[in-house]
């Protein structure tokens, strides 16, 4: 005796039909699995029923974020652009490896096999390792990388970067 009598098939077709899911036809018909219901369904081919879940939490979460990073994105920019128009900088402090602390610039000047090695020493900026100028020639926007030499005066190199920025 089959599982499937015609009642059974017109009863799974108005269920299906309503919305309801595998689990709920099988138990309002008795007797048959869900994965019955599911192995019927597939054979009478009736729609596939394809229900998601409301993604409003990660709608919110992705426009929340985005919002977060545009905004680091133009306070970084503008912290940048900061930097370029004072063009007042402290003179250099040259200190050794040993004398740095955490409010010093460690921009190495030289290289670390010379006798004359040593660190730039100003007072670097609040959560950066760099001074002002330092910082200018670490952080570089994308896609404007520039060559750097180190005959270069800083002033020019200042001048270039507003020009640029």
């Amino acid at each position: 005796m089959s599982l499937w009598t015609e009642d059974r098939v017109k009863k799974l077709r108005e269920l299906w039909g309503k919305g309801n899911t595998a689990s709920q036809i099988a138990e309002i018909i008795g007797g048959i699995s869900r994965n019955a219901v599911i192995g019927k369904a597939h054979r009478l081919n009736l729609s596939a029923k394809i229900k998601t879940r409301p993604t409003t939490k990660n709608e919110n979460f992705k426009t929340h974020n985005e919002k977060n990073q545009s905004k680091y994105r133009q306070s970084r920019r503008s912290r940048f652009k900061s930097l370029l128009i004072d063009k007042d900088f402290e003179p250099e402090n040259p200190k050794q490896l040993e004398e740095l602390d955490e409010n010093s610039c460690k921009w190495p000047i030289g290289h670390p096999n010379e006798k004359d090695f040593y660190f730039c020493g100003r007072t670097s900026l609040k959560d950066f390792s760099y001074c002002k100028l330092h910082l200018l020639y670490a952080f570089q926007p994308k896609g404007k990388k520039e060559e750097v030499s180190d005959k270069e005066d800083p002033q020019e190199f200042i001048e270039k970067k507003i020009q640029s920025g």
